[in-house]
């Protein structure tokens, strides 16, 4: 069966999309097979995949509006290993759609049980906020990941964001754990990088991954050209970051 994981955080800007690409990617190059989900309407995930959004016809809108299977949208990507069932631009209005659909809260959920065993991992890029869409990845989630930007004012959502996570642990899904805690864009030259590591690394004890992912010039280009960056420059500082992640992540298994 496998193991679905949400990468959330109500802030936007703070590394989601990016660690959501490359974790899939390093942990499929790894020999894992991996579907990632691009649940996000701004549909990053899917571009930062190689996939034009505006013309796709398969669609995570299609699986959760349409009552479509997921294993008729799902797609192959460059990467073998790795599929996604993408977003398009379609998913802008599912958000108000799914407030009208009965078990509106689980519908992902009962649409990946079918799919669920063809898979070592589901990971699931949730949009920058607290809606229906990221309440349906939570629910189907069996654990969450959270890309934390070194910086002040990602502290300041932080307890609201560990708030929602346990209102769904207590009324939708009991068994959701915080998978563990990413530091992104970390500069380690800059004291106020080094202070909020500190405080996170206080506030969440183990829960923190070790690896930090830096400031990384050919990492912040690598969507640009549709790809995850251990195909864009595998040997750069962000790709290397990642690829320690990924070790450390599938270390933890």
């Amino acid at each position: 069966m496998g193991k679905v994981i949400s990468f959330s955080n109500q802030k936007g800007g703070v590394g989601k999309t990016t660690s959501c690409v490359n974790l899939s990617a390093y942990c499929a190059a790894a020999g894992k097979k991996v579907l990632m989900i691009d649940i996000d309407p701004q549909g990053n995930a899917t571009t930062g995949l190689g996939f034009a959004k505006s013309t796709l016809k398969k669609s995570v809108y299609n699986v959760l509006i349409d009552d479509e299977s997921a294993e008729e949208n799902i797609l192959p990507t460059a990467i073998e290993n790795l599929f996604i069932l993408p977003a398009n631009i379609d998913l802008a209005g599912a958000e108000v759609e799914l407030v009208y659909k009965r078990g509106r809260e689980r519908v992902l959920r009962n649409a990946l049980e079918s799919v669920r065993k063809q898979y070592d991992f589901i990971f699931i890029d949730c949009p920058p906020s607290l809606g229906l869409l990221t309440i349906n990845a939570l629910v189907a989630s069996d654990a969450v990941i959270i890309p934390i930007q070194s910086e002040y004012y990602a502290l300041e959502g932080l307890t609201q964001l560990m708030n929602s996570i346990s209102l769904v642990r207590q009324s939708l899904n009991k068994g959701l754990k915080v998978e563990g805690v990413l530091l992104t864009m970390y500069d380690g030259r800059s004291l106020i990088s080094r202070q909020i590591s500190a405080e996170i690394r206080k506030y969440f004890t183990k829960k923190v991954f070790e690896i930090v992912i830096p400031r990384n010039i050919r990492l912040a280009e690598a969507p640009s050209h549709g790809k995850p960056v251990m195909l864009h420059d595998g040997k750069c500082m962000g790709a290397r970051a990642y690829k320690a992640f990924a070790e450390e992540f599938l270390s933890k298994q």
